[in-house]
C-alpha cells in the first residue's frame, strides 16, 4: 500500500492588494521607512515581520530601477 503524501501546511498568506509603486524617490523612501518601522515592531518570526519585509524588498527593487534609469544612473 503506497504511502500518500500530505501537503505541508502553509502559512496564512496575507491577501493585500498589488498596489502600483510611486516612481518618486522621495515618496518611495518614505514607504521604505514606514515598512521598516512595521518590520522592527513586529514580533520575531510571524508573518506581520515577513509581509514587512517583503514589502521592503519590493520596494528596493523599485528604487534600484529608478536609479539606474537616471541619467547618468545612481549605481
Amino acid at each position: 500500500m503506497a504511502a500518500t503524501k500530505k501537503p505541508a501546511p502553509s502559512a496564512p498568506q496575507h491577501a493585500e492588494p498589488a498596489t502600483k509603486l510611486p516612481d518618486d524617490r522621495r515618496a518611495l523612501m518614505a514607504l521604505h521607512r514606514a515598512a521598516r518601522r512595521r518590520r522592527d515592531n513586529a514580533p520575531l518570526m510571524s508573518h506581520d515581520r515577513v509581509a514587512a519585509t517583503l514589502e521592503i524588498e519590493r520596494i528596493e527593487v523599485h528604487i534600484a530601477a529608478i536609479e539606474r534609469a537616471m541619467d547618468p544612473p545612481l549605481v
